[in-house]
C-alpha cells in the first residue's frame, strides 16, 4: 500500500508537466499565428504605396475601361482580405464595374455577401471581371447591364437584384458621370441633363423603388465627392450634383433612421478611375492628377473598400447621415 501512495509534492509536479506537454504545442501555435500578424500588418508608407505623378497621357472614349488604364487602378483584387462582416448580405451597387464601385464589389464578396452590380453595357468587359472575383469568392454575382438615365429601367434594376438576390440588404448609389469643361458656356442642355439624371435622378429613382424591400438594419451608401465642398471652375456640374448627393445622405439619413435604415456617404478625393481618362479632367491635369494633395498621389478604389465595408456593416450602426471623407490630406 505504501508503494502505492504518491506524495501531494509529487501528484502536483506530475500535473504540471503534463499541463506543460498539452500547453507548449498551443503556445508554439500563438507565437506563429501572432508572427504571422506581425508581419501581415508591417508598417506602409501612405505617401509611397501607390503610383506618384506625372502620369502617361491617355484618353479613351465615354465611359473608359480601368482594365486599359495606365497604370491598371487597384480595386483591392488581390489585397483585399475578408472576415466575414457581411455575411449572408445582399448589395446592389450601381458602376460596380470600376472604381469604387467596383472596389465595393470584391470588398463586399470576400465579406460573404452576395453582389448585383449595374453598369454600361460597354463596360461588360470590365464588369465580367468583377463577376468572376465575386464567384471566386464564393458569392452569388449578378450582372445587370443598363443606362439609369431612364425611370423605368431603375425600377427593373431593383426588381432583378431583388428577385436574383432573393432580398436587399445594401444600396451603393455609386454611379456618376463627370465632364470637364472650362466654361459654362462649353456645356449644352444635353450634356447637363445628361450628368444630372445620372448622378441625381437615378440615386432618388433607384432608393424609391429599393425602400420597399429594406428592412431594420439595411443600409445606402452614395458615392458623393470632395467637389461637394471644395468645386473646381471646370467641374461646375458635376460639383453641383455631388453637393446634392451629400444632402441626400444628410437628409434622407434622417427620414429614415426611425425606420432603422442607416443612410452615409463616402466623399472620394482624386481617385485614379476611368472618369478620369474619359473626359474628367484635362491632360494637363491628368498628368499631375493628385499630385496636389498633401500625400502626393492620387488615391486607388482599393483604398476605399474599407470605408464601404465598414458604413454597411451592424458595427457602425450608430452612424447615419455622415459622409466620410478620403481625400488624401485634402489639397496643399
Amino acid at each position: 500500500m505504501e508503494d502505492q501512495k504518491i506524495s501531494r509534492r509529487q501528484a502536483i509536479g506530475g500535473l504540471s508537466l503534463s499541463l506543460a506537454a498539452v500547453s507548449l504545442p498551443s503556445l508554439a501555435v500563438a507565437n506563429d499565428t501572432t508572427n504571422s500578424l506581425s508581419a501581415a500588418r508591417a508598417l506602409e508608407d501612405p505617401s509611397m504605396k501607390y503610383p506618384r505623378p506625372p502620369f502617361k497621357a491617355q484618353t479613351q472614349p465615354w465611359p473608359a475601361l480601368a482594365g486599359k488604364m495606365d497604370p491598371r487602378p487597384d480595386h483591392g483584387e488581390t489585397s483585399y482580405k475578408g472576415s466575414g462582416r457581411l455575411a449572408g448580405r445582399k448589395a446592389l451597387i450601381t458602376g460596380g464595374d470600376s472604381g469604387m464601385g467596383r472596389a465595393a464589389a470584391i470588398a463586399y464578396a470576400r465579406e460573404g455577401a452576395d453582389v448585383a452590380i449595374n453598369y454600361l453595357p460597354e463596360e461588360e468587359p470590365d464588369a465580367q471581371e468583377v463577376i468572376q472575383l465575386i464567384k471566386k469568392a464564393g458569392r452569388k454575382a449578378i450582372a445587370i447591364p443598363g443606362d439609369i438615365r431612364n425611370e423605368a429601367f431603375c425600377q427593373k434594376l431593383v426588381e432583378t437584384a431583388v428577385r436574383e438576390l432573393g432580398g436587399l440588404d445594401i444600396l451603393v448609389n455609386n454611379a456618376a458621370r463627370q465632364q470637364t469643361h472650362a466654361s459654362i458656356l462649353d456645356i449644352s442642355t444635353e450634356q447637363f441633363d445628361w450628368t444630372m439624371k445620372t448622378n441625381i435622378y437615378a440615386p432618388f429613382w433607384i432608393t424609391k423603388a429599393a425602400l420597399p424591400h429594406l428592412k431594420p438594419g439595411a443600409a445606402i451608401i452614395i458615392t458623393t465627392s470632395e467637389q461637394a465642398e471644395q468645386p473646381t471652375a471646370d467641374l461646375f456640374d458635376y460639383a453641383q450634383t455631388k453637393a446634392a448627393n451629400a444632402n441626400y445622405a444628410k437628409s434622407l439619413g434622417k427620414q429614415l433612421a426611425p425606420k432603422g435604415i442607416r443612410v452615409n456617404g463616402v466623399a472620394p478625393g482624386p481617385i485614379w478611375t476611368p472618369l478620369q481618362v474619359s473626359g474628367g479632367a484635362t491632360m494637363e491635369k491628368l498628368k499631375e492628377f493628385g499630385g496636389n494633395t498633401a500625400l502626393g498621389r492620387p488615391g486607388q478604389p482599393a483604398e476605399l473598400a474599407s470605408i464601404y465595408v465598414q458604413l454597411a456593416a451592424s458595427d457602425a450602426s450608430y452612424s447615419t447621415g455622415q459622409i466620410y471623407e478620403a481625400q488624401g490630406g485634402g489639397k496643399v
